[in-house]
């Protein structure tokens, strides 16, 4: 089945595939050359277990015929991985039997219209037995995990298509997946396509054991796989803008995502300058370029955590959101303040006050008896000053995993756990009149720089830096869904819902 120039759809085992020149008589692996060309196909496929009785249905109903998609729900699964350890299905877990992968890729035109060119799929790996299906016409099957296998395709892809228009024959092709949504804001709501819209969610790092901040499929698709478990609607890119596959997957499953350039450490009188201001400009220039397409992409940050009590730092983001509003008159702008509500010079220019402060963390070691006092007197300073909505950017506590204190000690499960809920309560009130978002710090351990206040990186996450939950992650499970659920079906006259149709959303 080919659908447009030179698309091939398959259906398989969890396969990479590779598509190129191959030399007959051998199995040489595929470099590229003057006379060879490859195509990786790693990535995001499309993916479905078995879970039959005898796990055969899919070939009793030949899902191979048609896209996967057609025949029942599938999941996004990232190739090269094993389908075993990206998600939070105890099923998928264990599971033994057969399983579908299902890709789409357009080719080279060359590949499909030059008779010469001898296409081969590839396949680098595949745990045990695979079976392989192009455009529904079987190609080869290969037994024992490990080793490559591959089939010559040609003339499964030379098809001679070409697109016509009235002007004739399109060469240049591409596609941009799109998405329509309004986003305003009020004296005290966000609204999404004219609802009030509640951001409850993380703060999250490009960070992971060995790859560090390397952009990694499964590591991602295991990432959003524990935002639904937890409920979270939104996450912020902290303290830079993320890989474009990141935002491309929040499109793709409805997480609200505010947008922040690398504007972290503005701190010395100097970082006002002419010369940084112009390049802070540029730099918000280019993050507008790049992501103004993402429907995902509800609101731009500028900065975090800058020194904006300065006097210099009244021009410099009066200039700085301007600019950026001029960029896109569409989305609000902010930036993130940890600053005093009188002394914060900034402020005033942005659309909605976006905070962070550490009660009983940074100070008061120890006494969560005065969250309460304090987080309500810190909302009511700013939104009295302001007349904005209000988003708690950040809160948290460093918390070592298997670390039990009863009573709390600070770095225990149990703190953090008490400390979250002192702060869930001030929330839950002034959520009803101008408190707009929730954002824990941190969705997971992140490594830092060394330092006697650190022990091996930063652990405010909820999740350590392997991605297993702590005991605050299962609070914030049982807070989320239950904020989605009221959301959805809202707690006052005032309808508000988290985005239509997101896999996010009950």
């Amino acid at each position: 089945m080919l659908r447009g120039p030179a698309a091939v759809w398959a259906a398989l085992g969890p396969l990479l595939w590779a598509c190129g020149l191959a030399l007959r008589g051998g199995m040489l692996y595929p470099r590229e050359s003057p006379s060879r060309e490859r195509k990786e196909l790693n990535g995001l496929w499309s993916f479905r277990a078995d879970f039959s009785e005898n796990r055969r249905q899919g070939f009793e109903q030949q899902w191979y015929r048609t896209p996967l998609r057609e025949s029942g729900p599938t999941l996004d699964m990232p190739v090269p991985s094993s389908f075993n350890d990206v998600g939070q299905d105890r099923q998928l877990r264990s599971f033994v039997g057969w399983v579908w992968y299902e890709r789409e890729a357009t080719l080279p035109q060359r590949w499909t219209q030059d008779l010469g060119t001898r296409v081969v799929l590839r396949i680098g790996s595949a745990h045990y037995y695979a079976i392989v299906w192009v455009n529904g016409v079987h190609v080869a099957e290969h037994e024992g995990g490990h080793l490559p296998f591959e089939a010559d395709i040609s003339k499964l892809v030379q098809s001679g298509l070409t697109a016509q228009t009235a002007a004739g024959s399109v060469s240049d092709f591409y596609t941009l997946p799109v998405g329509i949504r309004t986003v305003a804001v009020t004296e005290h709501q966000f609204l999404i396509n004219g609802k009030p819209f509640y951001f409850h969610g993380v703060n999250k790092h490009e960070d992971a054991d060995i790859r560090g901040k390397g952009f990694d499929w499964p590591l991602l698709v295991k990432d959003f796989n524990l935002l639904r478990w937890l409920g979270a609607n939104a996450f912020r890119t902290s303290h830079y803008p993320y890989a474009e596959e990141v935002m491309q997957l929040c499109d793709r499953y409805g997480i609200v995502v505010i947008d922040e350039s690398p504007g972290v450490g503005i701190v010395l009188v100097e970082s006002y300058s002419n010369v940084s201001l112009q390049h802070h400009l540029e730099v918000m220039e280019e993050l507008v370029r790049r992501d103004k397409n993402h429907p995902a992409v509800v609101m731009w940050s500028v900065a975090n955590e800058p020194t904006s009590f300065l006097k210099p730092a009244g021009y410099y983001f009066k200039t700085l959101i301007a600019h950026t509003k001029a960029l896109d008159p569409s989305r609000p702008v902010t930036f993130v303040t940890n600053s005093n509500y009188e002394a914060d010079l900034g402020a005033p220019y942005v659309d909605v006050i976006c905070v962070n402060s550490y009660y009983s963390w940074y100070h008061d070691y120890g006494h969560m008896e005065v969250i309460q006092l304090q987080l309500a007197t810190q909302f009511e300073n700013w939104y009295r000053t302001y007349q904005k909505p209000i988003i708690q950017s950040e809160y948290g506590a460093d918390t070592i995993a298997g670390f039990h204190q009863d009573p709390p000690l600070m770095f225990s499960e149990e703190y953090q756990k008490g400390l979250l809920e002192q702060y869930h309560l001030v929330l839950d009130q002034k959520r009803k009149e101008y408190v707009v978002g929730e954002l824990i710090w941190n969705f997971a351990d992140f490594m830092t720089n060394q330092s006697p206040q650190r022990v091996m990186g930063n652990k405010k996450g909820i999740f350590t830096r392997q991605r297993q939950p702590k005991g605050a992650a299962f609070l914030l499970r049982e807070r989320y869904w239950k904020l989605a659920n009221e959301t959805r079906y809202p707690w006052s006259a005032v309808k508000s819902q988290c985005l239509e149709n997101s896999p996010f959303t009950l």
